[in-house]
């Protein structure tokens, strides 16, 4: 059973695109997305131009609906609706008219490595010469402090000649992370951007860090992607996360603990020092967070 449906006609006007070195940009959703920085970059793509549909995976080869349920509507006596789960390559053109292709819909469940040959099959098909990703991963830093990014990939000539954060960590696989690494293996090329979040926004969207992340993948790509449309969405962010935390002492003293360690690790890395402290895990910054939370609940008087 074929594992992709491919669309004729949208092959088709792939094929008649002008320019060469095709780029895929994948974006799925299912796994640690802090600040839903890989859904804002899926959306604000889709938003540059009409997209055309260009491949379609079976879904249910890779979905366990049972663990992760798709919503229906249901209205009165009789649904109305249904968030139907998908896979799909689409055509996209960016702010340029310069065609690209975009990977997105949800993360497999199961079957990882079978998807991969598949995308690997589409790739060799359509002639990509790059597959790019972004998403956003929580850290321990500060809000008030730049965004910062790990950018990996299979060939460190592709990458920016930046000093990372991290020295060997293990953590757990995702199928975009997975495909990267086969990539490598197979002597294709393939980055991604990993936004560092703030892990106690990590649950909102936070449109600067999708720029953050469109403006590397310019860079990385030569696409033009207008991270400038974001602008507006930003600056509302960053005002709404202003007025949550004006009034709470514990957060303040929060962001101004991390801030200190911001510092510290920003001098460390300017002077080329090692950082032999073990980086907390999504989990354990997670958990910290919550007990922060359950203690403001406790601590707060109830509303009239």
């Amino acid at each position: 059973m074929a594992l992709i449906t491919w669309d004729i006609e949208g092959v088709a006007q792939w094929a008649d695109r002008s320019g060469s070195d095709a780029v895929l940009v994948q974006s799925l959703r299912g796994f640690i997305d802090a600040g839903k920085v890989g859904r804002l970059v899926c959306e604000h793509i889709l938003s540059l131009s009409e997209p055309v549909r260009l491949a379609t995976f079976d879904i249910d080869e890779f979905l366990d609906y049972r663990s992760r349920r798709p919503e229906m509507t249901f209205s009165v006596n009789e649904w109305t609706g249904y968030d139907e789960p998908y896979l799909a390559i689409d055509m996209v053109r960016d702010a340029e008219d310069r065609a690209f292709l975009l990977l997105h819909g949800s993360e497999p469940d199961v079957r990882w490595e079978a998807y991969i040959r598949a995308v690997k099959g589409a790739v060799e098909k359509l002639g990509v010469g790059l597959t790019a990703g972004a998403h956003g991963i929580p850290m321990g830093v500060p809000h008030t402090k730049p965004l910062q990014s790990t950018i990996h990939g299979t060939r460190q000539d592709l990458l920016p000649d930046t000093s990372g954060m991290f020295g060997t960590v293990t953590v757990p696989a995702s199928a975009q992370n997975l495909l990267e690494y086969r990539f490598g293996q197979w002597g294709m090329d393939a980055v991604n951007v990993a936004v560092h979040v703030p892990y106690y926004v990590a649950q909102s969207a936070l449109p600067q860090a999708a720029q953050h992340a469109l403006s590397h993948l310019e860079g990385l790509t030569g696409l033009s992607l207008s991270p400038e449309r974001l602008d507006e969405a930003a600056v509302a962010a960053s005002t709404e996360i202003a007025s949550q935390m004006v009034d709470s002492e514990e957060v303040q003293a929060l962001v101004a603990t991390l801030e200190e360690q911001y510092e510290v690790m920003e001098a460390a890395r300017r002077d080329g020092i090692p950082l032999d402290r073990p980086l907390p895990t999504a989990d354990e910054l997670g958990a910290e967070f919550e007990q922060f939370l359950a203690q403001q609940r406790r601590e707060s008087p109830p509303h009239d």
